[in-house]
């Protein structure tokens, strides 16, 4: 049984499309009209969208084994046999190739290396300068993510790699290409094929210095090196799939920070009682309880990913709902972060919501999905959202200039135009 979405309603969803400037707006509409399963009734394009945590539940652990995540979007097109866009024993292998390095035993290691890197990056700003924390969220993200997995110094090629980097983000974002999966889409294929050249230069390199390793050592496996990169090349993984689960991890794991980073630039801005009591805190708490809360609460209202997408391999019943065998299924975490039947005031900005002792129902709260196939990366992204807001914190005072910012679905959710703030000096206490 499929809910019908009514003259009027569509009236309604249009309105909020043209209000928020983002297909979240006619999303919530429905949603608030129909409940929590709905299909989207555009031609060429008409996947049904679930959400909630029983629906939740269901994508994610116990009828994952309906789903494909495989599909013939520009996501599998562009990672191609990386471990987010492929299934089974496949998938397995390769996500237990990886997990020790983004292991919540090391990284208290990556500690002071991302804590170089923001600081690389805002001591390029000029006192009282006006910034977008959004393009300044990408560069410290984009150093962290290369020194952390690939063992590499990015610094002096970010110009370099930046357009690339955006093209390919660019590329896998909805497009057109939804409604007509063989449109042209012309200016992709040069700055691709540069973004694999960079990549596959970095395995030759770490290959050369492996066999250097072993030629000066021939009885020793262990290598000083320990990160994403070396266990796969010790894995006897070739060159094409290697450069697959770097490319992943580089824009899934960098896309993602970047999104949290200036969402919560923004919402700071927004909210200056909140921003100037997390300031307080970090001032004189070793560990701030607020910088926590304000960064689960961040990701509540704006997660990073979105939105789940999966294809039906049998039939799937939702309450009673039944979506058919190779339909596209999309299980939405925005709507699920922002459903009032689970969260009082669920569109504003309330921190504490997240204090210690307060609940919320299991899957009610996925920013990184659920299950097996949980962001392999979600500690390391939460420690790391950590120590860069405390550093800028310590050492900036943030001033927001643009109060007009709408979420926009590309890879990830974004913050648009972006997230201009002026930035002054503080005097920080030491650390």
């Amino acid at each position: 049984m499929t809910q019908n979405i009514n003259p009027e309603l569509g009236r309604a969803a249009l309105r909020a499309l043209i209000k928020e400037g983002s297909p979240l707006g006619p999303l919530k509409v429905m949603a608030q009209a129909v409940g929590r399963f709905f299909q989207i009734p555009l031609p060429m394009f008409h996947p049904y969208i679930v959400f909630g945590p029983q629906a939740n539940r269901k994508v994610l652990v116990s009828d994952r084994e309906k789903l494909f995540w495989r599909n013939g979007d520009p996501v599998t097109t562009l990672l191609r046999r990386g471990v987010l866009v492929v299934d089974g024993d496949e998938h397995d292998h390769y996500r237990k190739l990886m997990e020790p390095s983004l292991h919540p035993s090391v990284l208290a290691g990556y500690s002071q290396m991302i804590i170089s890197h923001t600081d690389r990056v805002s001591a390029q700003w000029r006192d009282g300068q006006k910034v977008d924390m959004l393009i300044e969220s990408r560069k410290i993200a984009l150093l962290i993510i290369m020194d952390a997995l690939f063992g590499v110094d990015a610094w002096n090629e970010l110009q370099h790699l930046w357009k690339p980097i955006l093209k390919a983000i660019e590329y896998i974002s909805p497009g057109l290409w939804i409604f007509w999966r063989q449109i042209p889409r012309p200016g992709y294929r040069k700055w691709l094929k540069q973004f694999d050249e960079y990549l596959f230069e970095i395995i030759t390199d770490r290959r050369r210095q492996t066999m250097d390793d072993l030629s000066s050592d021939p009885s020793s496996v262990v290598h000083c090196r320990s990160d994403l990169l070396q266990h796969l090349v010790d894995a006897g993984l070739t060159d094409d799939v290697i450069r697959d689960q770097m490319l992943t991890m580089l824009i899934a794991g960098h896309d993602t920070s970047t999104a949290l980073l200036a969402w919560t630039f923004a919402l700071l801005g927004q909210h200056a009682a909140i921003h100037e009591r997390l300031v307080d805190e970090i001032d004189t708490l070793e560990k701030s309880p607020l910088l926590d809360q304000v960064i689960k609460e961040s990701m509540r209202l704006y997660p990073p990913i979105h939105i789940g997408n999966r294809v039906g391999k049998e039939n799937m019943d939702f309450n009673g709902n039944v979506i058919p065998a190779g339909s596209r299924i999309f299980y939405s975490i925005y709507l699920t972060h922002r459903d009032p039947r689970i969260w009082e005031q669920a569109d504003e900005f309330c921190p504490e919501r997240f204090a210690q002792g307060r609940t919320t129902p299991p899957f009610a709260y996925i920013p990184f999905g659920g299950g097996p196939r949980a962001c392999i990366g979600a500690a390391f992204g939460q420690a790391e959202a950590r120590l860069v807001l405390k550093r800028l914190l310590q050492n900036y005072r943030f001033e927001l200039l643009n109060s007009k910012i709408h979420a926009h679905m590309g890879a990830t959710l974004e913050p648009r135009p972006g997230v201009f703030m002026r930035v002054t000096k503080r005097n920080p206490k030491a650390s």
